[in-house]
């Protein structure tokens, strides 16, 4: 097997353990077992489970880019974007650990800074965009303040996240982000965006439901 595809089944073996179990949990030993290899194999690939965390974040922001970029493109309107965004964080919450964010911020301080760079820079502009378009469009309030909202959003994404406000198994994490995604969602649209937005989510809802 050539060399960047060791390197690409390693992080891919570890995203999926690290989304399943959790970051500090897992050790290199453990990831070594899953992907059947020796450990010696491991390191001549990856020097160190610090590396490695960095490596798989830095792949999840790539990835994420990239489909946020497609749904750009994709859609009619700034009310589908927000509509098809919603549909991939409840994709993305579903097979997502919890303790994922606070792992990072704990012990991964190279990996979380890489988060923090996204969310503030790529992401919060992201946003700050498509609340523009969708103002000049008729579809978002005019009363709003673009960059305030999408300073607001990225905290409610990690406000999931926070143990002592949402404890136990009585909420899932993506009922969570939904909830709190189409909160933000309804507070800023108008009575023409709010109908646009209920359409395609029903459409999303009914096409789950059929597969």
């Amino acid at each position: 097997m050539e060399e960047n595809a060791v390197k690409e089944k390693i992080l891919s073996g570890a995203e999926e353990l690290f989304m399943r179990f959790g970051i500090r949990s897992l050790s290199m030993d453990d990831l070594a077992r899953h992907l059947g290899m020796s450990k010696k194999t491991l390191y001549q690939h990856v020097p160190d489970k610090d590396e490695l965390v960095l490596l798989v974040a830095r792949s999840l922001i790539d990835r994420n880019k990239a489909l946020a970029e497609s749904i750009r493109k994709e859609a009619r309107n700034p009310v589908e974007e927000l509509a098809k965004i919603s549909t991939c964080i409840r994709s993305a919450m579903e097979s997502l650990n919890p303790s994922v964010l606070f792992d990072l911020q704990k012990f991964h301080q190279r990996a979380w800074n890489a988060w923090l760079d996204f969310k503030r820079g790529y992401l919060r502009e992201s946003i700050v965009r498509l609340l523009k378009q969708g103002i000049e469009q008729g579809y978002i309030r005019e009363d709003i303040d673009p960059e305030v909202m999408a300073s607001m959003r990225i905290e409610l994404v990690q406000l999931a996240f926070n143990s002592e406000l949402f404890s136990g198994n009585r909420y899932s994490l993506s009922d969570l982000q939904e909830q709190l995604y189409d909160h933000f969602v309804y507070g800023l649209v108008t009575d023409k965006g709010r109908k646009l937005y209920q359409k395609y989510k029903s459409q999303t809802n009914q096409s789950i439901t059929i597969l």
